[in-house]
């Protein structure tokens, strides 16, 4: 019995020290997403090669966000991949749809104004909350 406690405990410490890496790759991604997007108006003057350099630090974080939930998602037991897949996929398919709708609404010229992609990344993001918390109940 208290084997199994402590190979579940290690499961959890592994888990939360995993998630944590993916927290503080995704608070990374957001910051250098911040500073590629402003950097050039409030810091830098539009200087090209700080620009590229900032854009390609932000590429270059956001790949370790990739990989770092690539190694929590592979850590998680069966249930939790399927809940985590199942609102990735949920997710995805609710953005394809919508961006693609909501790019022809200006080409049709319903709407006046240019789509934005932070829009769509928003709605993403919501989705897959949604899909976390309904998987979770789910699966309680």
């Amino acid at each position: 019995m208290k084997k199994q406690t402590s190979a579940t405990s290690h499961w959890e410490a592994s888990t939360a020290k995993n998630g944590t890496r993916v927290l503080i790759w995704s608070l990374a991604w957001v910051l250098t997403t911040a500073l590629a997007a402003f950097g050039p108006k409030v810091f830098w003057d539009f200087h090209t090669g700080l620009t590229i350099f900032g854009v390609l630090i932000n590429v270059g974080v956001g790949f370790g966000m990739i990989f770092a939930t690539k190694r929590h998602l592979q850590a998680l037991d069966e249930m939790h991949q399927k809940i985590f897949r199942d609102a990735a996929v949920l997710s995805l398919g609710v953005g394809l749809v919508c961006a693609s709708s909501y790019e022809l609404l200006e080409d049709i010229e319903l709407i006046t104004f240019q789509p934005e992609i932070s829009h769509v990344i928003i709605l993403m993001c919501l989705t897959f909350l949604v899909g976390m918390i309904a998987g979770h109940r789910k699966y309680r």
